[in-house]
């Protein structure tokens, strides 16, 4: 099976980066899309960035050219880097790996 975990949150000043990591078990990570949603608080889980099992890439409006999501099959790991951070960017991101999610990380931008 497929089990996302989620780490490299944390509080950073605005302008300020985080690297977000996602280790998935199981042997169909490298076929399966990979996708990071946020939920600020008291909201609906949005879209952030997505990407395909070949790497092709999807960001939100409003991350892209801050935000850039990876894969590396070989690891099954997946990654959000996300630089010039604003406080709007702040909530819980969650990795899910086709309909797999992980519990989230925490990011918290100060301003």
């Amino acid at each position: 099976q497929v089990q996302p975990v989620e780490s490299g949150g944390g509080m950073v000043q605005s302008g300020g980066s985080l690297t977000l990591s996602c280790v998935a078990s199981g042997s169909t990570f490298s076929i399966l899309p990979m996708d990071w949603y946020r939920q600020a608080p008291g909201n609906q889980y949005d879209l952030v960035a997505h990407i395909t099992s070949a790497g092709a890439t999807n960001y939100a409006d409003s991350v892209k050219g801050r935000f850039t999501i990876s894969r590396d099959n070989a690891k099954n790991t997946g990654y959000l880097q996300m630089n010039s951070l604003q406080p709007e960017d702040t909530g819980v991101y969650y990795c899910a790996i086709g309909v797999h999610w992980g519990k989230g990380t925490l990011v918290t931008v100060s301003s």
